[in-house]
């Protein structure tokens, strides 16, 4: 019987809580879903943390759901960060070769990427993950693998992450109340990532952009590496607050209306012009008027994006264009507004790898912190990776698991 590695991935997000727990046997391909859970939120405002007791009750309770179904003790699990007090800054370390014969080794780039790290933060922020961008080994850059070269010094090139301390203390502490360790805390839009971009898009340069329901995440890589983060505090429970206000109506209601007839853009064609909502207050509203709600607020996310690429000085095309994921990309029509506005190659990204697992949007995080930590990247076959990535995946997040309890 095949050896079975179960790995669990929590997401806490701001409409609902999410836990997938899959298995990797070794020799086969592919990942099998053998539980998940869903539950609305609680404690948790703008994908962060507000109230720890109302969150950890819903773990809780999700983690009866999934322990009962597969009959596992299940005690760790990869755990997502998000909210609009995550950003990014780049930075540089330089270090001296160590070795006589000028080699570079693993530990002079471990040294160089500490010293990429060694600026100050503002107070109560802290850094959460650091992505090395290209390598300089005696002036000359560009270079993505240092290890094996020959130099006298050596520099990195980074991006670092960093987040709000405090909102990283909530969400921690929420995990361990609900008596769970935690392997790891990713960023959201990196979960995301991970589950619905090939390599191959994040080398010639692509968006992703993570709608949920608190808020908007955004990512972009260049050259196979993230370029750039940003999350902006809009997402799709703004769009069902948009409708509730303009039919005037409550906010379950709007939130049907949102999932049953919703769109981004109105066809002059539609035959079902009007609709009618039975109930206590019957409600009747054209199409029209309701996609007119909708375009408005998802036009204005994608101007925030829009804001973002010229701030990095990419107002011109990406190659690969930009992915859309998340709840809030299941709305019809979106791709098309999408491209309107954006002026860039669109399509959805749903999760892939699993078996079992529904291409949903909406998972792509909870997927993408279990895909994160056996490190699919790359064109080679399962088989010759299953080992190999299980002893990198869980041997390199023991540094993290530690950190997450240091003050």
């Amino acid at each position: 019987m095949a050896r079975q590695s179960i790995i669990t991935g929590l997401d806490i997000g701001t409409g609902n809580i999410k836990i997938l727990v899959a298995s990797l046997k070794n020799g086969e391909e592919g990942l099998e879903v053998i539980a998940q859970a869903e539950e609305p939120s609680f404690g948790v405002r703008k994908g962060v943390v507000i109230d720890c007791e109302k969150a950890s009750r819903i773990i809780q309770i999700l983690l009866n759901k999934v322990r009962t179904e597969t009959g596992q003790k299940i005690d760790s699990v990869l755990i997502n960060i998000g909210g609009s007090h995550l950003f990014c800054t780049n930075s540089r370390g330089t270090v001296a070769v160590s070795r006589a014969d000028q080699k570079i080794s693993e530990e002079d780039v471990e040294r160089v990427i500490q010293a990429a790290q060694a600026f100050s933060l503002p107070s109560n922020k802290e850094i959460l993950d650091t992505v090395p961008k290209e390598f300089i080994v005696d002036g000359e850059g560009g270079i993505k693998e240092a290890v094996g070269m020959q130099g006298v010094r050596l520099e990195a090139e980074v991006l670092v992450l960093a987040g709000f301390s405090p909102y990283k203390k909530n969400l921690t502490q929420t995990v361990l109340d609900s008596d769970l360790q935690i392997l790891d805390i990713i960023p959201s839009p990196l979960a995301s990532a991970t589950a619905v971009l090939s390599q191959r898009q994040k080398e010639l340069g692509v968006a992703l952009l993570d709608i949920g329901a608190g808020t908007s995440e955004l990512a972009i890589f260049e050259e196979g590496d993230l370029a750039h983060l940003a999350i902006f505090p809009i997402g799709s429970a703004n769009i069902t607050n948009d409708i509730a206000v303009g039919l005037k109506t409550d906010i379950d209601t709007a939130e049907i209306i949102k999932i049953e007839y919703g769109c981004c853009l109105f066809k002059g064609n539609d035959k079902k012009q009007k609709i009618e909502i039975e109930g206590e207050s019957p409600l009747v509203f054209s199409q029209k008027m309701l996609a007119k709600i909708i375009e408005a607020r998802v036009s204005e996310i994608f101007g925030e994006v829009k804001k973002e690429l010229k701030k990095i000085s990419k107002p011109g095309p990406l190659p690969a264009g930009i992915v859309l994921t998340g709840g809030g990309a299941k709305l019809p029509g979106i791709v098309e507004l999408a491209k309107k506005e954006l002026k860039l190659p669109c399509r959805i990204g749903k999760p892939s790898h699993f078996t079992g697992l529904d291409e949903d949007p909406s998972l792509s995080t909870v997927s993408g912190l279990i895909l994160s930590t056996i490190n699919l990247e790359g064109e080679k076959g399962w088989q010759q990776r299953n080992t190999l990535a299980l002893k990198s995946g869980w041997g390199s997040k023991i540094k993290n698991f530690f950190r997450i309890f240091i003050p």
